[in-house]
């Protein structure tokens, strides 16, 4: 199987997660609707091309190894904004906002979470392989990408190139095996995590970044399995 590595890595990055009000928190691992957007991103996907975000998310099979957790950090933001004021887009156009006059009078007020200083590996596979996008035109896409890539949030910039390689492999685990560690990683143990299908076990994460993407709203819940890794260095 050809697998995608991936290397998650930028002074802060957001993983998705539930947002209450003007709360939005961030989840221990990046979710599939993350790995989705950033794919279709580098692919030039529009959002509104729900179909081909809910095709992509529907073929990522991916496992993800915390070689730095980080610490969460929690960020304050407020910005008073009047209707003529145009926003930064990735599409390299300023965009509008709508809505009335008075909508603009108070400032906008939020906290928003972030992984601070952390570095994750993401090994992805696509079933089936050979539909369209492609592993290789996947890897294509993240070397010279149709836009700018950030990871979560349009501030999250990674500190490097996301795409460590497309390798053979027999397995998703096998494929971060072959990734050692760096010698900036203090320890040698890592935690590997991997999708599991038991609810009822008190050892699993719980993310809930699965999207419907045609009518942008949340569509489930999936449970991932921890263990703890010994990796050796490079």
């Amino acid at each position: 199987m050809k697998v995608l590595l991936l290397r998650l890595e930028a002074p802060l990055m957001a993983f998705g997660g539930v947002a209450i009000d003007n709360i939005g928190g961030t989840d221990q691992l990046p979710s599939v609707s993350l790995l989705t957007g950033l794919l279709g991103n580098a692919l030039g996907y529009k959002r509104s091309e729900g179909s081909r975000l809910q095709a992509l998310q529907a073929r990522l099979r991916y496992v993800v190894r915390a070689d730095r957790p980080g610490q969460i950090m929690q960020d304050f933001q407020t910005a008073q904004l009047a209707k003529d004021d145009k926003a930064w887009t990735t599409r390299g156009v300023p965009t509008g906002r709508d809505g009335g006059a008075k909508t603009y009078e108070s400032p906008h007020i939020r906290y928003r979470q972030y992984h601070a200083d952390a570095s994750v590996m993401v090994a992805i596979h696509l079933e089936p392989e050979n539909d369209p996008p492609t592993p290789s035109e996947c890897a294509d896409a993240l070397n010279t990408p149709a836009r700018p890539l950030f990871i979560g949030r349009k501030p999250c910039l990674p500190s490097e190139p996301l795409l460590l390689g497309l390798v053979e492999a027999n397995s998703l685990i096998e494929a971060l095996k072959q990734v050692p560690l760096s010698d900036a990683h203090e320890s040698s143990k890592v935690w590997l995590y991997q999708a599991s299908d038991h609810s009822d076990s008190g050892d699993l994460i719980r993310l809930s970044g699965r999207r419907d993407w045609a009518n942008d709203v949340h569509q489930g819940t999936e449970y991932w399995q921890r263990s703890l890794w010994e990796i050796a260095r490079e």
